[in-house]
């Protein structure tokens, strides 16, 4: 049976251990395809990812002679989640390759985990609370990126990017998919 995985990362100081959470899902028997926004694409070390997943991080539409990418997903994980890519993802907005593969499987019932990084300062924004109410009620799990706990996300203290990205444990997403309903090819 296929477990395909799309492994989602966002610009933050966590996308730095994109490698070592492609390779604990691939560990517990995912088939993983990481996708970067383009701001990630800096925080990555992408030879790393190559030698984990066997292939680069893909950031970009497929040119149109090139085939379709990659089979139906069975799960998403998004490490880190930014407040753009969040608030983009519960209004709909779809300009970018990450943004379409993100509103399609919210749109498919593709089960969704997201290892939130807002920081307080933007967490206070007036608008990131709907977006925040707006993706748990779609069914998006939420992952503390301090603790590894499920539940209703909380801030990252602003300017702990450092601590946040060392103390993170690759196996908090494992368990927390194990937990969770996910689909089957």
């Amino acid at each position: 049976m296929s477990r395909n995985l799309a492994l989602v990362v966002c610009g933050a100081p966590l996308a730095h251990r994109a490698a070592d959470l492609a390779g604990a899902l691939i560990g517990d028997g995912w088939t993983t395809t990481v996708i970067a926004t383009q701001s990630a694409r800096e925080w990555l070390e992408r030879g790393q990812i190559e030698r984990v997943t066997s292939s680069p991080a893909v950031s970009d539409y497929r040119q149109p002679d090139e085939p379709r990418r990659g089979a139906g997903l069975d799960q998403v994980v998004i490490c880190p989640l930014t407040m753009n890519t969040g608030s983009k993802l519960a209004l709909g907005i779809m300009d970018s390759y990450v943004l379409g593969v993100l509103c399609e499987a919210l749109a498919d019932g593709v089960p969704i985990a997201a290892v939130t990084t807002v920081n307080n300062r933007l967490w206070r924004h007036p608008r990131w609370a709907s977006n925040v109410r707006f993706l748990l009620d779609a069914g998006v799990s939420f992952i503390d990126a301090r603790t590894g706990h499920l539940g209703e996300p909380r801030p990252v203290q602003s300017g702990t990017g450092g601590e946040v990205v060392t103390g993170f444990d690759p196996e908090w997403v494992v368990t927390a998919l194990r937990g969770q309903a996910v689909r089957t090819s």
